[in-house]
């Protein structure tokens, strides 16, 4: 039966609140992987006379931005409610990419990618949340696993904006693409419902029953605020007695995992042209990665179920370091080809398990401190790991880019496999399917 099937208790309004959610996510994906895709033609042609290093700052502007999105998205969608915040969202990062394509200088062009990551890092976590509220009872991870798709749907269809528009009209054509979703603004506007959990905490119990009534959903049980107070005591509780150690293990692995996350999806096609590969081919190995990504993301879970989140993301790192030390070597093209999908396959869904493995070990009271401080600390990776790419090219050691991050990964295997291996105890609670999926 499908996840959404009619027969499941308020199909109607998961289908409607998925569709559109997933539709924003694409967007999301394709604004977020835009900047790889042309970043090869823009280091040829010495577009505003960017250097390799420029290229890498610029890469880390975007990640810092969804870093402030992302840690600003929970206090804004309590106070302004996820309807408003997913539409101010996508306006922004649709608006800033405009200023990318109209952008005369770095400093410009980097202004618009800043704003750009802002609205994704807003998006993601709040799309999660809007789909996990009105997700069929006990179809919730699935229905999470399958809105995270859209995030590689959006990288492919980057790579093949990319590949029909740069050449022929020019590098700026790939960002006015990117403005196109702010048509989807008045669409969400219109269709989008609020969400039930926020409309219950405001005290709009009559606007929530009405809604909950109409889609024949359940609704949320009213729960109490948490203080500042109860917030920062969940934040020491991860460092009481000998959790300290386990805490920054886990942050640790969660920087190293989205280093390489971002690092790869920033420069893989640049990096695979030092290679030897033509453009055309490095894009094409950009659709095969995010491919891999969807494949992943869809089998992770399941293969935690069965053997332990903890062991799956210390194998999967294991595997996509591998993978991405691979790359460096020039290889047969379908050898690559496979390459890069496996390496998309484990590398999109092993970051994920560091969260799964967090919330497994967590008890009801901080897990969502923990999963979310968690990936607060692994954000700043996401920032290193542009800079870092383009600091290696324009040091003429682009040949050790895919090094460097393989390395990433093996660092993020041996914090995640020490902290398994520290955990006195076994996951004794099921994992929030929010939590699971909040890796980009």
């Amino acid at each position: 039966m499908s996840p959404l099937a009619p027969s499941a208790r308020g199909s109607r309004l998961a289908l409607l609140v998925v569709g559109l959610c997933w539709l924003a996510v694409l967007f999301d994906g394709l604004d977020m992987f835009i900047y790889g895709s042309v970043l090869p033609h823009l280091l040829e042609t010495k577009t505003f006379g960017l250097t390799a290093d420029q290229a890498g700052d610029l890469g880390s502007y975007a990640t810092f931005g969804m870093l402030v999105g992302a840690l600003a998205a929970g206090t804004v969608a309590d106070r302004i409610g996820r309807k408003k915040l997913m539409i101010g969202c996508v306006t922004l990062f649709s608006l800033a990419s405009g200023i990318c394509a109209v952008s005369g200088s770095v400093a410009v062009f980097g202004l618009g990618r800043t704003l750009a990551g802002v609205g994704l890092g807003g998006l993601l976590p709040t799309a999660i949340s809007m789909v996990g509220d009105y997700a069929p009872r006990g179809r919730g991870a699935i229905v999470i696993g399958l809105l995270m798709t859209a995030h590689h749907a959006g990288g492919i269809l980057s790579a093949y904006v990319a590949k029909w528009l740069v050449d022929p009209v020019g590098w700026r054509a790939a960002f006015w693409v990117c403005v196109v979703p702010l048509v989807f603004a008045p669409v969400l506007v219109k269709l989008l419902p609020e969400s039930l959990s926020f409309l219950v905490a405001k005290g709009r119990t009559d606007e929530a029953r009405a809604l909950a009534d109409r889609y024949e959903v359940d609704l949320p049980a009213a729960g109490g605020r948490k203080t500042a107070a109860d917030r920062w005591d969940a934040l020491a509780g991860l460092f009481r007695g000998g959790e300290w150690i386990q805490t920054l293990l886990h942050w640790l692995a969660s920087f190293g995992g989205l280093l390489l996350v971002y690092g790869v999806a920033t420069w893989l096609p640049t990096l695979m042209r030092t290679q030897g590969y033509e453009l055309a081919n490095a894009l094409t190995f950009v659709v095969v990665f995010n491919l891999g990504g969807i494949v992943g993301m869809l089998i992770a879970g399941r293969a935690a179920d069965t053997f332990g989140a903890p062991r799956i993301s210390a194998i999967w790192f294991a595997l996509t370091a591998a993978g991405v030390f691979l790359l460096s070597v020039h290889m047969p093209m379908g050898v690559t080809t496979l390459v890069v999908f496996l390496t998309g396959v484990f590398l999109n869904s092993a970051q994920t398990m560091i969260y799964a493995t967090v919330s497994i070990r967590s008890t009801p009271d901080n897990r969502a401190t923990a999963v979310g401080w968690t990936s607060g600390m692994g954000r700043f990776g996401a920032v290193f790991g542009p800079w870092l790419g383009g600091q290696l090219l324009a040091a003429g050691h682009g040949d050790w880019g895919f090094t460097a991050f393989a390395l990433a990964g093996v660092s993020s295997m041996v914090f995640i496999g020490v902290a398994a291996l520290r955990t006195a105890r076994s996951g004794t609670s099921a994992t929030s399917d929010q939590e699971l999926v909040t890796a980009h």
